[in-house]
């Protein structure tokens, strides 16, 4: 009698591993579509609050006794809670579309949307922080730690000399994948710390590290040995990032930046792009972390170089504003709105979802 192995064809290996990419493509749609079919039914349900708070005065009593029916009916369904209700008529009332800005809300699970709506005020800051969690497929947590940190008010804004060093294309994702500052708060060190200190601190926390460095750094190694000419010289921390297809070299400065820091690291890069790049990977790019930088002594020091460099401000201790949604209702606020008795905002005051 012949082996299983003896009768399975030469090609199954590669057809199951297509069948494996199909079926699970498939699960995945399959999902988006109950999420899509989920938030407009939500978003169905919240105009039609809306419509009937407006014209026939309902309150916050209706709602109540609308939750308690829907769960009594469907009690196999979570989402029918008072609270959510109540944002259900919040989402309506904010993107009456279906959209937040250009992006279809439906592309979004519902907690995400929540997030988006209760934490950012500003309706292209809410475009923006849901284009980037659609394109980046960011958790709930990721979005909220993001929207806590500004992301969209760092994003892009180092210094660079990308635009002078690399084609436009690339120019363009490189810039993107910097900020300005970074916030190291996560590491619990004083601004005291010295440089092995924040080294050895961010390499502990690494996973926090990834996340606010962005998407696409995958880690290679710290104190990175290079040999030139018998010499041997040590990389604080090397990365690869796998949108760019380039290695990232970054150092790390506990004082305010100097223009002889871009030198040391223009070195690095050339090292780099000599012995470790691969023929088919994109130039080395740098970037440097520094206490405090001057962004026009940052700008002439790299309009003198020849390699692609960043300049960026890290900060121990956060010296970002804490409050971002200080004009956004809480769920009590929206909950007073719909019994007619809006009460004013609390600065600072925000209840998650």
């Amino acid at each position: 009698m012949p082996s299983s192995k003896s009768i399975i064809p030469a090609d199954y290996a590669s057809w199951l591993t297509s069948l494996k990419s199909r079926i699970a493509s498939a699960q995945q749609r399959a999902a988006l579509a109950v999420n899509q079919e989920l938030v407009r039914l939500y978003h169905q349900i919240g105009s039609e609050i809306l419509e009937r708070q407006t014209l026939q005065g309902w309150g916050a009593k209706v709602i109540d006794r609308l939750a308690s029916d829907l769960r009594e009916a469907f009690p196999e369904m979570k989402g029918f809670s008072s609270s959510n209700l109540k944002y259900m008529r919040f989402f309506a009332q904010q993107c009456p579309s279906g959209l937040i800005g250009q992006q279809p809300a439906d592309q979004l699970p519902w907690f995400h949307l929540v997030t988006l709506l209760t934490k950012v005020s500003a309706d292209a800051g809410r475009e923006w922080y849901a284009a980037q969690a659609i394109a980046q497929g960011w958790s709930r947590l990721t979005l909220d730690i993001h929207i806590k940190n500004r992301l969209h008010l760092r994003q892009g804004a180092a210094v660079t000399n990308f635009e002078h060093h690399l084609p436009a294309p690339d120019a363009r994702l490189a810039v993107e994948a910097l900020k300005d500052p970074y916030l190291f708060d996560f590491l619990g060190l004083g601004d005291e710390a010295h440089e092995r200190d924040i080294e050895n601190a961010l390499i502990r926390h690494i996973t926090r590290f990834l996340l606010e460095l962005g998407a696409g750094f995958a880690f290679v190694g710290r104190q990175f040995r290079l040999e030139v000419s018998g010499d041997e010289f040590f990389i604080d921390l090397l990365f690869y990032h796998t949108r760019l297809k380039c290695y990232v070299v970054v150092e790390l400065k506990s004082a305010d930046f100097k223009p002889e820091h871009t030198g040391q690291l223009n070195f690095y890069l050339s090292a780099v792009d000599a012995q470790i790049k691969a023929p088919e990977d994109k130039p080395s790019i740098g970037l440097l972390l520094c206490r405090k930088q001057n962004r026009l002594v940052a700008e002439y020091a790299l309009s003198g170089i020849n390699k692609p460099i960043g300049v960026a401000e890290y900060q121990l201790v956060r010296s970002l504003p804490e409050p971002l949604d200080t004009s956004l209702p809480t769920i009590e606020e929206i909950e007073a709105e719909l019994a007619g008795d809006l009460i004013p905002p609390t600065p600072g005051k925000t209840k998650k979802p």
